[in-house]
């Protein structure tokens, strides 16, 4: 009897430890889009270009998102689209500023490589949000 035990308690750490190192699934497009509605698309408008119902009464008009990567010489900057929605790099618009999203930053963090090699852990739902913009790049 005391080696079913043995041969159990084993069996149940074994699949524990698979488990814990199957990673996580990374947040795709989809997984952000729900996100934006609810925070970015009241300036930015549902289709990211910058056609939101509270556009019209900025001072300055909220960017078209879906051309940042057009911008930036057909290159989407990663580390620079999370620094102005985690509110790092504050913004240059005279009035009020693009708000901080400090919401985005609870929760479970998954290894995010923004283009240095680096796995940095970054929070769920701003890899996510970062994902569904990449994913709105408009092409030539």
């Amino acid at each position: 009897m005391r080696p079913t035990l043995i041969s159990l308690t084993y069996g149940a750490f074994a699949v524990g430890l698979i488990a814990a190192c199957t990673p996580e699934e990374m947040p795709e497009a989809s997984d952000g889009r729900g996100l934006f509605i609810a925070n970015c698309a009241v300036c930015h408008g549902a289709d990211a270009k910058g056609d939101g119902p509270m556009a019209r009464a900025m001072e300055s008009a909220p960017s078209d998102l879906t051309l940042i990567a057009l911008r930036n010489g057909g290159t989407f900057p990663a580390v620079k689209v999370l620094s102005t929605i985690d509110g790092y790099t504050k913004s240059s618009i005279s009035g009020p500023n693009m708000p901080e999203f400090g919401a985005l930053l609870d929760g479970d963090l998954v290894p995010l490589d923004t283009g240095d090699g680096v796995l940095t852990p970054t929070p769920r739902k701003l890899v996510a949000l970062l994902e569904y913009i990449e994913s709105a790049q408009a092409t030539r």
